[in-house]
């Protein structure tokens, strides 16, 4: 594999970012881990709104970023490790930083979106826009007018 094909394959593999230095006729990288994680998340559709739904236990209202920008859902936050460090035996439950975004295909009612946060999940209600937007488009000849 070529150095080239090499800085490819890991520009694009999932988790890491990469830094790129050359130096006379070699190159070298420093790769450094995402600790970014994204928790699971479901997102469903009723009749008025999108749902959103975040499994994110051990969490304040307070500790969420939520917002919404060109029909993107981002939820952001960092869930504290309670117990500090330990020796594991089993490490499946991820804290730190965490991240996840939802694209929205419906027009939105911007002002009317909410969150709860309980049982450990945070529901973000997304309501679908009401009015229709209706725009009369005029149609232009390309012929000159006789």
């Amino acid at each position: 594999m070529s150095p080239t094909e090499d800085r490819e394959r890991l520009r694009d593999a999932q988790g890491n970012q990469t830094s790129w230095h050359s130096h006379a006729s070699y190159d070298w990288y420093l790769v450094r881990q995402r600790r970014v994680w994204r928790p699971p998340t479901d997102v469903y559709e009723t009749d008025e709104s999108i749902v959103v739904k975040v499994e994110v236990a051990g969490m304040e209202v307070s500790d969420f970023d939520i917002s919404v920008a060109n029909r993107r859902l981002t939820i952001a936050g960092v869930r504290p490790d309670p117990e500090g460090k330990r020796i594991y035996q089993n490490m499946e439950i991820r804290y730190g930083p965490f991240r996840t975004e939802v694209l929205v295909g419906w027009a939105l009612d911007q002002s009317a979106i909410t969150a709860n946060y309980e049982g450990g999940f945070l529901y973000v209600m997304l309501p679908k826009e009401t009015t229709e937007h209706r725009v009369r488009v005029q149609i232009q000849s390309a012929e000159p007018d006789a």
